[in-house]
């Protein structure tokens, strides 16, 4: 009798319903497999099927043109956030490798202006920076050297060395400075900060190619 009633049981179909099928399904999630599952894969895993039920549901109806639509915005908002994930990171990578400029672009008299600010706080080592900021700021205004996004101290102090070869050596000496003071975790002096505060001034009357 039982042999009997399993053979008709898988010869006749069964009509799942779509509860039932919920409740099937919610059960083999609840299984160990799925328990020990990576978030990642689960994300993508129900992403994928959400993206599946909105399909299933299409057509050429207006369920299918609203599953479209919903859709697109969702591509739309992680294609956004993808971006803004991108711009981020290279953004701090950029800050990272040793770029004399922040994110904030200043003039050579702001920059200046917030040197002497934090110098008469005694702040040395922002003092420091800006005031080389500001040498960086005058030499690109005075199309000197060319605007670089990116550009190191270093090589600041190098391509101004080759148009201003009479300040190449104190250059130099101040891209030192710089970076002891932003990566080496340099205090930063009163008498650096006067150092380039000198340096800043010759620059500021030394044209390309002529010596002071």
């Amino acid at each position: 009798m039982t042999t009997v009633r399993a053979a008709a049981l898988l010869a006749s179909p069964i009509d799942v319903g779509r509860d039932q099928a919920a409740r099937e399904a919610a059960h083999e999630l609840s299984g160990a497999g799925y328990q020990h599952e990576a978030l990642v894969d689960r994300l993508q895993r129900e992403i994928s099927q959400f993206l599946g039920d909105l399909m299933s549901g299409g057509g050429t109806g207006g369920g299918g043109v609203m599953s479209l639509v919903v859709i697109a915005v969702v591509l739309a908002v992680l294609a956004v956030l993808l971006l803004w994930a991108l711009r981020r990171f290279s953004g701090g990578r950029r800050t990272a490798s040793g770029a004399v400029f922040g994110q904030r672009e200043r003039t050579a008299a702001e920059h200046r202006a917030e040197a002497e600010r934090l110098a008469a706080e005694g702040g040395w080592a922002g003092a420091i920076q800006e005031r080389l900021r500001a040498i960086a700021r005058e030499l690109e205004e005075r199309a000197i050297v060319s605007p670089m996004p990116g550009r190191t101290a270093v090589e600041l102090a190098e391509v101004a060395g080759q148009a201003l070869p009479p300040h190449a050596a104190d250059l130099r000496a101040a891209a030192r400075l710089f970076d002891d003071v932003t990566y080496g975790g340099a205090g930063g002096t009163r008498e650096g900060y006067l150092t380039l505060t000198a340096l800043d001034e010759r620059l500021r009357s030394a044209r390309a190619g002529v010596a002071a």
